[in-house]
């Protein structure tokens, strides 16, 4: 299975050369040629959403917007259609009521963050497994602390399928290690992008930074790679998408 996390940019129109209407083709000719099974994306917001379900169309497409209305950024999953068969899809919200649309931990930034969450058939073997897709806070450590340990936790007693191999992928928004990424080394999933180096490069702007993560229990992964082309100055997005062929 060839999955990939990809922070997509939220679409200001704020990114100059860089801006969603110049990388979309680039984009969808990566994802076309590289032909992913799942594809994790973060910073999706509601037009982006609506362009991904139009132009990917051997891919159904899952998320909500993170506020309490809906709207806003989602973490989008995108899958094949003549491979994997959802059987469950849930967003939760980090915080102390995850089912509460729009909230958020005391220590975080206004900015609710959400999980989408999906348990899926691969239809060839009928084996299943489950994924979560999760975009950590963007200011404070604890509420990346408490973000990360409320996703973990889910894993550990699910309701469906307790036993299938499992996939957390995102924007961590953390270094590999920096103190709210601890809980990684006592629990059972392997980050198999361990080393991978740089992912967020903010378009040369900013300090260049490894926070993005795909985590697995259950699986092997046989290839590991970021997408970093780049045609004239202009980027997939302002993080290297990174992919990881499972197994």
């Amino acid at each position: 299975m060839k999955l990939v996390t990809f922070n997509i940019r939220c679409d200001f129109g704020q990114d100059g050369e860089n801006n969603f209407c110049y990388r979309k083709p680039h984009i969808l000719e990566k994802l076309r040629w590289e032909q992913p099974d799942v594809i994790c994306f973060q910073e999706v917001l509601p037009h982006v959403a609506v362009w991904l379900k139009e132009a990917l169309w051997d891919y159904y497409v899952i998320g909500c917007g993170r506020s309490a209305a809906l709207e806003d950024e989602q973490m989008a999953v995108a899958y094949r259609k003549d491979r994997l068969n959802l059987i469950q899809m849930e967003t939760f919200w980090l915080s102390e009521t995850p089912y509460t649309p729009g909230s958020r931990y005391p220590e975080q930034s206004v900015c609710p963050r959400t999980g989408t969450e999906a348990v899926f058939e691969e239809l060839a073997s009928k084996r299943v497994f489950r994924l979560v897709n999760v975009h950590l806070d963007h200011e404070q450590a604890q509420a990346r602390e408490l973000g990360l340990k409320q996703v973990l936790r889910r894993l550990e007693k699910p309701a469906l399928f307790p036993d299938a191999p499992a996939v957390v992928a995102g924007d961590m928004n953390a270094e590999p290690d920096s103190p709210e990424m601890a809980a990684l080394k006592d629990c059972a999933l392997v980050n198999v992008t361990a080393g991978i180096g740089t992912t967020y490069h903010g378009y040369g702007k900013d300090s260049p930074c490894s926070i993005d993560y795909i985590l697995t229990k259950g699986f092997t992964c046989g290839k590991l790679e970021k997408w970093t082309e780049e045609w004239d100055g202009v980027f997939l997005s302002d993080h290297y998408p990174v992919c990881a062929v499972l197994r």
